[in-house]
């Protein structure tokens, strides 16, 4: 999770990568959710009560995973965040946010049109303007556990892009 070096690093490897992964509060909700489908198939027998801890487990489990699989990345000269893949050239100065200003940002402040790759149980963020007038996105909102690290490697990046 932390930035690499950039001298020492090829362009093409991460100068950061995070994966947003879930809590482990959701892996224990998702093995409760396992538990509670075993229970309503407990009055059919003990074969179905087995069949419904396995079913509701795996499928609460896919559902966690799936949700914190979503990953930030600044590789190659681009913001990858989730499926988006944004040239730091088409952006601005990176801005950290702490949970305060993050929440604020996430809620009444938020604008309709931003990319949000936003994780409610992350406090911390960083926000990206989007400085390209032919994109309509304002800015970049990124829930991030280092938001120092990701604004440090965008802002390598920019530099590095420049030279």
């Amino acid at each position: 999770m932390q930035p690499s070096a950039a001298a020492s690093v090829p362009a093409s490897d991460p100068q950061y990568d995070e994966r947003l992964t879930a809590p482990p509060a959701w892996w224990v909700l998702a093995a409760l959710a396992g538990v509670a489908g075993g229970l309503i198939m407990l009055p059919l027998g003990t074969l179905p009560m087995l069949g419904g801890v396995i079913l509701a487990g795996a499928l609460a489990c896919m559902a966690v995973s799936s949700y914190g699989s979503a990953r930030v990345r600044v590789v190659a000269g681009s913001l990858v965040a989730g499926d988006a893949r944004i040239p730091v050239s088409a952006l601005g100065e990176p801005e950290v946010l702490d949970a305060e200003e993050a929440r604020a940002w996430r809620t009444y402040r938020a604008d309709t049109r931003a990319f949000m790759l936003l994780r409610g149980y992350i406090p911390g963020a960083v926000r990206v303007v989007v400085t390209d007038p032919a994109d309509p996105t304002p800015y970049v909102y990124l829930s991030s556990r280092d938001p120092k690290a990701l604004a440090a490697a965008l802002t390598d990046v920019r530099a590095q892009a420049r030279k």
